[in-house]
């Protein structure tokens, strides 16, 4: 039986400098699904569009063609509030930099998504507590940023990427800045989370490894799917094919920066 969509990308098509001589057409034409409780991974060298795909996915950017619905939502014809909405309460974002505030509490940065989402005082300390000892980080809730590790301050970026339980978790390099004994303990969580809790994550990626730990691996090259390979049961879902339509000769040679 089919899993539901939790994102469905349909002939996306991304150009900077619309309509000026340098104009440059980064993405050519994408179609993606990724369903409910996967882990799914786009991996793909500098250049080759994965950076601008990762704002598309993250309501962090829009496509100059094509559709995106995300959790039943059309991210699309989302106004700017909306769109606001929705990385809060559907994406959790998990960068290669950590992005926590520097002078606030790990369990204040944890509390901050609920905050905007307007939930109580109460329940965001409960939850984030709760979300800090899942990751392991009970013993340094009341630290700042500058107390902790890397690895410390990513397993806190985790916890707030679950904050609002969100349909997907969206992890960008989340390992890039981080030795490998480390980056296995923070690959360990995003396992659990994705084998436990059942959770929807999306790791972008240069890194073929890592890439191979996940359910899905969707290759991207010049703006362009160019293998799409399943490591599961594909009766399961409904695509395994490439999932995209353009031109994959290399003849449209934009690049962007990663």
């Amino acid at each position: 039986m089919s899993k539901r969509e939790i994102i469905h990308l349909e002939n996306i098509i991304k150009r900077f400098y619309v309509g000026q001589p340098n104009e440059l057409e980064i993405l050519h034409g994408i179609n993606l699904s990724v369903y409910d409780g996967e882990f799914t991974s786009v991996v793909g060298a500098s250049g080759s569009g994965k950076s601008t795909l990762m704002n598309i996915i993250g309501a962090l950017d829009k496509p100059t063609e094509g559709q995106y619905t995300l959790d039943d939502v059309d991210v699309i014809a989302a106004k700017d509030e909306e769109l606001s909405t929705i990385r809060n309460r559907k994406i959790g974002f998990v960068f290669q930099t950590y992005n926590l505030i520097s002078r606030t509490t790990a369990i204040k940065n944890v509390e901050m998504p609920m905050l905007y989402k307007g939930m109580g005082r109460r329940e965001r300390k409960e939850r984030a507590e709760y979300l800090l000892e899942m990751v392991g980080m009970k013993e340094r809730m009341t630290h700042t940023p500058d107390e902790l590790s890397g690895g410390q301050k990513q397993r806190v970026a985790i916890a707030r990427a679950m904050a609002c339980d969100p349909a997907i978790i969206l992890a960008d390099e989340p390992t890039g800045a981080l030795d490998s004994k480390t980056g296995r303990t923070v690959m360990d969580i995003f396992h659990r989370l994705n084998e436990e809790s059942k959770k929807t994550i999306v790791l972008i990626t240069h890194a073929p490894d890592l890439a191979e730990e996940t359910g899905r691996i969707i290759t991207l090259s010049d703006g362009n799917i160019v293998n799409v390979r399943v490591k599961y049961d594909a009766d399961q879902y409904e695509e395994s094919e490439p999932e995209n339509t353009g031109e994959t000769t290399g003849e449209n040679s934009g690049t962007e920066e990663e």
